[in-house]
């Protein structure tokens, strides 16, 4: 098995000023999407410039960092804010939620959208390819950070945490919803299928892997019956990942029934 390496999860510190690995993270998959987002604009007929780019990264920013951090307020750590309403804002502490983060990012890109124009899922549509390097970064912060550990294991490639060996359950999601689902939608939205398909299969690709891991995650024990939240066994990463997958498939059953072309 493979000792933990106990990374220091500031990367330098100049008096109060701390740069934190979980943060660089977060700049690097927003780097990312606008990276790949400029470059399928400039495909011919993609119907967008590099500047609605730089416009939609930033809705899409705050979307995430407002969203993520109301929604692990809300879902996991509600009790510990109502003793300490300062803790929202302590970002740099840890605790972003990404069902959280998706809710925030589809109301600034509905937002968006009213600016622009466009419809809903002609934004999501082309979103949803370029967001997976940034889940996979996020959950490379959470390993840095030592967080989210997954059950103990005596597999090969389990880590030792404090002499006991556990599933790196935020490196399973890392190379599933980030580098897995990338490869996925990417192709997949190459083929230009028709619309809201897209949408659908990053909301069942994401659904099914994170439903995934968290058998080998350890649920949060704040929570309350060991961070089991339904039937004995359902974590709350599982409660609101099953509706991802049944709206996933419904997106998909719409979009294939009714074939309505991708947005150019």
């Amino acid at each position: 098995m493979i000792p933990y390496p106990h990374i220091d999860p500031v990367i330098v510190q100049i008096g109060p000023l701390a740069i934190r690995w979980y943060g660089l993270m977060y700049l690097l998959g927003f780097g990312a999407g606008w990276w790949l987002g400029r470059r399928r604009a400039r495909e011919p007929g993609s119907g967008w410039s590099t500047e609605q780019i730089d416009d939609l990264v930033f809705y899409g920013a705050l979307g995430v960092i407002l969203g993520g951090r109301i929604g692990y307020i809300l879902f996991y750590d509600f009790a510990s804010w109502l003793d300490d309403p300062l803790l929202l804002l302590r970002i740099w502490e840890g605790g972003m939620s990404f069902h959280g983060g998706l809710l925030g990012v589809l109301v600034a890109l509905w937002l968006y959208g009213r600016k622009l124009g466009r419809g809903f899922f002609a934004i999501t549509d082309f979103v949803a390819p370029v967001v997976p390097p940034g889940l996979g970064a996020g959950r490379i912060g959470n390993f840095i950070n030592g967080e989210l550990w997954g059950k103990e294991t005596d597999m090969p490639w389990g880590f030792v945490v404090d002499g006991v060996g556990r599933h790196p359950s935020m490196l399973y999601e890392a190379l599933l919803e980030g580098l897995v689902l990338f490869v996925i939608l990417w192709l997949y939205s190459a083929r230009r299928p028709p619309r809201m398909a897209v949408s659908g299969a990053f909301a069942l690709g994401y659904g099914v892997f994170r439903f995934a891991v968290e058998f080998v995650r350890v649920p949060d024990q704040h929570l309350g019956d060991a961070g089991y939240l339904a039937f004995g066994w359902l974590t709350m990463g599982q409660v609101l990942s099953a509706p991802l997958i049944l709206v996933g498939i419904l997106l998909l059953a719409l979009a294939y029934g009714r074939r309505e072309p991708a947005a150019a």
